[in-house]
């Protein structure tokens, strides 16, 4: 799977605003065939900044993802709301889905 983690510091002014800024992009983006998952989260340290996390089931998912018409709209209409470029993290790993953190397994509870 491709494994893209994202991190986007938002303008002050929106950053209260980016889930619903970036809601119909990431409506879209969920719903491609090979889109594992897209999920935001916001820093505990930073109110101005999220992180991205998001993976894509193979490169043909990863370019039918760059190619979409959202994605093109994205790069239009997220840009003005941003403070800097967001940096990326982007590797591909042999894997398909989380794999469980054995350092911190919690025993069963039934």
């Amino acid at each position: 799977m491709i494994f893209i983690t994202a991190k986007f510091r938002v303008l002050p002014e929106h950053a209260d605003r980016w889930p619903e800024i970036t809601a119909e992009f990431t409506e879209a983006t969920r719903a491609e065939p090979g889109c594992l998952w897209f999920d935001w989260s916001r820093s505990l340290d930073d109110p101005t900044e999220y992180v991205l996390v998001e993976a894509f089931r193979d490169d043909e998912a990863g370019a039918a993802h760059v190619g979409s018409d959202h994605f093109r709209k994205a790069r239009q209409t997220l840009p003005p709301h941003l403070a800097e470029t967001p940096r990326i993290v982007n590797t591909t790993v042999p894997q398909d889905d989380w794999s469980e953190l054995g350092e911190m397994a919690v025993p069963s509870r039934g």
